[in-house]
Parts: C-alpha cells; sequence; structure tokens
C-alpha cells in the first residue's frame, strides 16, 4: 500500500519556550489514518492535517474499551540527523496487545514506514532543547457504531506527534513511590502485558490517593497474593541489592517495556550479574533495613531512567541511596540517551534514522 499525504495549508505556531513543553499537551501539524473494516482487512493509509476525528457516540470502543496504544519517541542528534529508538519493537508490541483484544494485526513494515513519514514531514517540530524530544502515539480503536459485547468489525490505527520536555519535572532527580496495598492494576491471564488503556484507567484511583501523599507514582503488587512486586505506574521497575540487579520477571500481568528489554540488554554486555525473578515486598523492606538495597529506578519511554529516592510500604518508609542518583542509574540514563541522541555510539544497532 502507498501512504497519501495531504499536507495542511495553515501550518500551527511552535511553541517559542521549548523549556515549557510539558508532555503530550501539544500536537504537531499532521496525522496519520489507516482503516480496517471486515472482509477488506487493513486500507487507505494517509497522512492529513491534524484535527478531530469523527466518530459516532456508539462506537464500541467508548464502551467496551477495544484499543492498544504505543509510545516511542523521536530525537534529533547535534548533527542534525533524527533518530528513532528500536520503533520496530514498539510496533511489534503493538500487534501483539491488539491480539490480547482482537485488534487485526497491522503489517508492521508498513507500521514503521507511516512513523517515518509522518515524523519526516513534521521534523520541524522535533525540538533541539536539551533532553526534549518528538513523542510519538500509535494507537488502534474499535469505530462499530454498535452497543453489543464483541470483536469490532470497523477500526482505525492512528498516529499523533507531541513536542515534549522531560516527563518528569525534576528532571533525573529522584522519585517517590508508594508501594499500593489496597487496589491492583492486573492479574496473569488478564490484559496487564498488553498496552491498552484499561489497565491505565485501573491505576487512576492508586495514583490519585499517592498523590495526595506527596508521591509521584505507585508500585504495584501481585494481583492474586499482593506480596509480589510488578511495576510501577508508567514504568518496569528494577533494584540493586547487593552486587545484583533485580528485576521482576514478566509474569503475564506486567508489561514487557522496550526500555526495560534495553537495560537488561546493557547490563549483560557490562558484565554485571542480572536476574529476572519474583521479588516480595517484604524482601525488599528487608533489603532496605539492612542497607542492602542500594538503588532502585523505573525505566520506561517516557521516563527513560527514573531514580527512586524513597519508597513507602504501609507505614515504612525506605530511603534508597540518600536519596541520591545511584551510580548504576546514572550512567544507564547517559547511555541510553547518548544512543538516542546519536551522542554515544550505537553498538547494538537499536537507532534507525529517518
Amino acid at each position: 500500500m502507498t501512504i497519501t499525504i495531504e499536507k495542511t495549508t495553515t501550518q500551527k505556531q511552535k511553541p517559542a519556550d521549548q523549556t515549557k513543553l510539558g508532555f503530550g499537551r501539544i500536537f504537531t501539524d499532521h496525522i496519520f489514518i489507516m482503516n480496517y473494516d471486515a472482509g477488506q482487512g487493513w486500507h487507505d493509509p494517509r497522512i492529513l492535517p491534524f484535527a478531530p476525528l469523527k466518530i459516532s457516540p456508539a462506537a464500541m470502543c467508548l464502551h467496551y474499551a477495544q484499543e492498544v496504544f504505543e509510545g516511542m519517541k523521536a530525537y534529533r542528534a547535534a548533527d542534525g540527523r533524527v533518530l528513532l529508538f528500536r520503533p520496530e519493537k514498539n510496533i511489534a508490541r503493538l500487534n501483539t496487545s491488539g491480539a490480547r483484544v482482537c485488534i487485526p494485526a497491522i503489517d508492521e513494515t508498513l507500521a514503521l514506514e507511516a512513523v517515518k513519514a509522518l515524523v519526516g514531514l513534521d521534523r520541524d517540530w522535533i525540538p533541539t532543547a536539551p533532553g526534549a524530544s518528538l513523542y510519538i502515539r500509535p494507537f488502534i480503536f474499535a469505530v462499530d457504531e454498535q452497543l453489543g459485547v464483541h470483536p469490532g468489525e470497523h477500526m482505525l490505527f492512528v498516529i499523533i506527534l507531541s513536542p515534549v520536555g522531560s516527563y518528569y519535572g525534576g528532571g533525573l532527580a529522584p522519585v517517590k513511590i508508594k508501594i499500593e496495598n489496597t487496589y491492583v492494576r492486573a492479574v496473569s491471564g488478564g490484559t496487564g502485558q498488553a498496552k491498552t488503556g484499561g489497565n491505565y484507567a485501573a491505576s487512576l484511583k492508586a495514583q490519585e490517593v499517592a498523590q495526595k501523599e506527596s508521591y509521584s507514582q505507585v508500585l504495584w503488587l501481585d494481583g492474586v497474593e499482593r506480596k509480589y512486586i510488578e511495576e510501577v505506574g508508567a514504568m518496569n521497575v528494577f533494584f540493586v541489592i547487593d552486587d545484583e540487579v533485580v528485576t521482576p520477571k514478566l509474569s503475564g500481568s506486567i508489561l514487557s517495556g522496550i526500555t526495560r528489554m534495553s537495560v537488561l540488554e546493557l547490563l549483560g554486555s557490562w558484565g554485571l550479574k542480572v536476574s529476572q525473578r519474583r521479588i516480595s515486598v517484604d524482601e525488599l523492606a528487608q533489603t532496605a533495613r539492612e542497607g542492602r538495597l542500594k538503588e532502585a529506578f523505573g525505566t520506561g519511554t517516557a521516563a527513560v531512567i527514573s531514580p527512586i529516592g524513597e519508597l513507602k510500604w504501609n507505614d515504612e518508609i525506605m530511603t534508597i541511596g540518600g536519596g541520591q542518583i545511584g551510580n548504576l542509574s546514572q550512567r544507564l540514563y547517559d547511555v541510553l540517551t547518548g544512543i538516542q541522541f546519536g551522542s554515544v555510539p550505537d553498538e547494538f544497532g537499536w537507532t534507525v534514522e529517518v
């Protein structure tokens, strides 16, 4: 299929102050759209001027949450190149998520072509401020005009772009995380391993409570025994215990993060001891009491590496690394962002030039 392009005749005004971009509040001039209809498959890939989508109030996505999405970024290197970071992994995960909620697979080669075409067209929107980038949001949702609980037969695949600053306003400063005991996000066999909106809706109440207590995120426990660490609201999570780096293993209720995957590969290449295993909150708290919990950090596309300086579990406060950024967290951040922005050699072949 050939992607048709209709360029806007009315360009938006770009942000004058790139230090105040925030996250996901500003959108570029164009949008990618492709349709799916049962019996015809995916068709009519096109780039259009950015505008509201027209869907019926009875669209199935609004009532039964049949939708999936991804998050990725485009980076401007110092030499002017525009780089994507492992985009094929995000597109493959989009199909994995879609399979869980009965969304037909998209052609991954075409999807990558669409990302590159849209980013290339709106490349002037990519910020040049340090640490800023162009966030890429592909998503698919059912638009059938019918109130009935069954898989949709009509879909839209859409990509929008947003220039963003650092995900956390405090930059790389360690964040405070509350370990959640009351609510659960997902269970094995559910949709926890899919990147679908319902998972995030399930996290909102706990997030609201945590923020009222001055915590930026929640750390989820498993939904059955309520004792094993799973992931942070917007990130996978890692702990440095003694000389070992530990991260919860993928159990069917944890999102398989692209940054998580990259961190594991980096740590392996550095010869560090790494374990993917179940780790209970009791074990974690005990290592903190004994002074063996050296570092903790989250990983994700938006934040890249987010050091954790404090964990709260019930009434217990675990201060990690004196509330300062750990050496490993800093090294991972420097290398990953260096590869993404083209200032560090990409020895893994992770970047794709637009």
